[in-house]
């Protein structure tokens, strides 16, 4: 999913680029987490392009050459710039006829993907259509502990004080487009919560590093990780599963 405006982080993209592209260590957000997949054996993607998806289509023909050394193949697929998720994904039916994996152009984790995938078929057994990765966020915020007016603790809250929430990893059955009615279906806000309802949705909890690209902060931390030799994410593109 690279269709999105990225409005909340406009300061970055000044809204000329689609958020995905923009550089981490020199190559586009959007190369990284498809590092990630391509490292532990997915090497097919089709992106959905949308808000400035002409840019998005012009990247991957330059370096079509070098993802077909990789062993890459990538599809890029107008799918409107007013499109929301779940008419993204819609406008691939044609396409998508297996079980399929899809995330979005914002987010970066050490996850293992074939455990996600082992445990999706696990919950297909139970009537499943789509597992969801579930992940502790980053804190945001220190947690205060106040008694009589007085803060009495004050410290980092830590990922497992904040619980968990959708990461945007998931693994998806064909069926799920009985699910979505066009272009204006949210994934997020029509699909989901319908499918938690009738007991279709599963849950595979990710305990290590996630970090969404939200704004212009989340996005120079990424930066300083990468350029420390530090990032988690990097170890999946690396191979270590």
């Amino acid at each position: 999913m690279a269709g999105g405006k990225g409005t909340r982080i406009r300061e970055a993209t000044d809204e000329l680029v689609p958020k995905p592209m923009l550089p981490i260590g020199g190559k586009p957000m959007l190369e990284h987490i498809m590092g990630i997949y391509a490292a532990q054996g997915f090497k097919d993607f089709a992106i959905a392009a949308g808000f400035k998806g002409e840019q998005i289509m012009s990247w991957a023909n330059l370096h079509r050459h070098e993802f077909h050394q990789r062993g890459w193949t990538v599809d890029v697929h107008d799918t409107g710039e007013d499109t929301q998720t779940g008419g993204r994904l819609l406008k691939l039916k044609d396409i998508l006829i297996e079980p399929f994996m899809m995330t979005y152009g914002d987010g970066l984790a050490d996850i293992n993907l074939h455990a996600l995938e082992r445990f999706h078929f696990d919950m297909e057994d139970k009537g499943c259509l789509v597992t969801l990765t579930a992940v502790n966020p980053p804190s945001r915020f220190g947690m205060l502990k106040i008694k009589d007016g007085l803060a009495n603790l004050f410290t980092e809250k830590t990922q497992s004080d904040v619980g968990w929430i959708n990461g945007g990893f998931y693994y998806i059955q064909p069926g799920i487009f009985d699910f979505i009615n066009g272009d204006m279906c949210q994934w997020e806000f029509d699909v989901l919560p319908v499918l938690a309802l009738q007991g279709k949705l599963a849950a595979y909890q990710h305990p290590g590093y996630f970090q969404m690209c939200d704004n212009w902060r989340d996005w120079d931390r990424l930066k300083k990780i990468w350029e420390a030799g530090a990032a988690p994410w990097a170890r999946m593109s690396k191979g270590t599963t």
